[in-house]
């Protein structure tokens, strides 16, 4: 009797069959014309299901976004700082908003900031890909990388 249907049964037979075998009678489909029942040890059940949520949790990978700020007037040094910081944010598995910031006459010279977020991919293209281009967000032009996935 292991899986096999039974078909149609009132409801009295199928709760004495349950307590026969000394399982649970467990409504699978509350909604189905007529209901759907199935003889189970209930608690066995619970527990593997549980066990198959912690499982299913464990595997899930968290991605966190870090944020690094650049200005369109950065040193060369500086810069290479920043995108050593980043490639250790890639090579943890965390994406990495790189943004930079426009304050007062920077606003007239977008291209510069261009340049700088395109240097900056160039620098982190071993550990990431841009994944969303430069573009400009009020006074901020704001660029995603994605860690490269092997």
């Amino acid at each position: 009797m292991d899986g096999e249907q039974l078909g149609i049964v009132p409801i009295n037979q199928a709760l004495d069959k349950a307590f026969e075998r000394k399982l649970d009678l467990v409504n699978v489909a509350p909604n189905a014309r007529p209901p759907v029942c199935r003889i189970m040890d209930y608690g066995k059940y619970k527990y593997e299901m549980a066990k198959r949520e912690k499982e299913a949790r464990k595997k899930q990978r968290v991605i966190n976004i870090k944020e690094i700020r650049l200005t369109p007037n950065i040193e060369d040094h500086d810069l290479n700082v920043k995108a050593r910081q980043a490639n250790g944010f890639l090579k943890s598995g965390d994406k990495v908003k790189v943004s930079v910031r426009f304050r007062g006459r920077e606003m007239g010279h977008k291209n510069i900031g261009r340049t700088v977020l395109k240097n900056f991919a160039d620098l982190t293209k071993d550990h990431g890909f841009v994944e969303k281009p430069a573009r400009m967000e009020g006074r901020n032009m704001t660029m995603f990388l994605a860690p490269k996935t092997e």
